[in-house]
């Protein structure tokens, strides 16, 4: 792909599995080239990366760490030095390390900090700089029902997940004259390995619409904030969960 082609540019975080990986299927098309990031998965990256071909679309996979901050600037520019041009960004990756709080290791309090909400500040920095010379741009960021209600033995999800709707609503202030929109997706209870040790059925009669949601379900209302169709929000945090509240 050359800067020529003229194609959106998506760059996914957390894009091996899951709601990431149904994130970059959903957004693969003729008109877009996704840059789908994974840490460690790289298996399951290239099996994404498959199944966006298979949709029609063109991609890449790139290995690095939400982490380390210079190294997604590196990215950053990477990608902005080669396509000319940076669309969408999807933060995506995130963690879970669920205990108690009383008994949390603070490794356990920062790992899971360090992933969903500075992994936040590592990539959406950068790429605001760039589109904002652009004067266009869209950031969807995946948050959690549970920045939104209590769940007991997730203090430190919880607060990674509220810290990222706090920051995105207050980006999407500082970046929406510039043309620039920033909203979230706080999932529910999603058919995803973070909750496969979860009581499946004790989880259901929870959720009003007594069943748990599927990580396309997710994708659709991503792809959808991503879009023209959406060209008048911003800032907005958007629950997909079935009914819960």
């Amino acid at each position: 792909m050359s800067r020529q082609d003229n194609k959106k540019i998506a760059i996914i975080t957390g894009g091996s599995k899951g709601i990431g990986r149904a994130i970059c299927v959903e957004l693969a098309g003729p008109d877009r080239h996704l840059v789908i990031n994974y840490m460690g998965d790289r298996q399951g990256a290239e099996k994404t990366l498959s199944l966006v071909e298979e949709a029609g679309g063109t991609g890449e996979i790139n290995q690095f760490d939400v982490r380390d901050t210079e190294g997604c600037e590196r990215i950053v520019e990477d990608v902005e030095g080669r396509f000319g041009r940076i669309d969408i960004l999807v933060n995506n990756a995130g963690i879970i390390k669920d205990g108690l709080f009383m008994m949390m290791p603070p490794e356990n309090w920062r790992s899971v900090i360090d992933t969903g909400l500075n992994g936040f500040y590592n990539m959406t920095r950068p790429v605001v700089e760039k589109m904002v010379r652009r004067r266009a741009g869209s950031i969807v960021s995946i948050s959690s029902a549970s920045s939104l209600m209590p769940n007991r033995g997730q203090t430190n999800y919880a607060a990674a997940k509220a810290g990222l709707n706090a920051a995105s609503r207050a980006l999407a202030c500082e970046v929406a004259r510039l043309g620039i929109r920033v909203n979230v997706v706080a999932p529910g209870l999603i058919e995803t390995d973070m909750i496969k040790e979860a009581p499946k059925d004790h989880i259901k009669t929870l959720i009003p619409m007594a069943r748990i949601g599927r990580p396309e379900e997710v994708a659709k209302v991503v792809s959808f904030l991503c879009s023209e169709a959406a060209s008048y929000m911003t800032g907005q945090i958007l629950s997909v969960n079935g009914g819960m509240i």
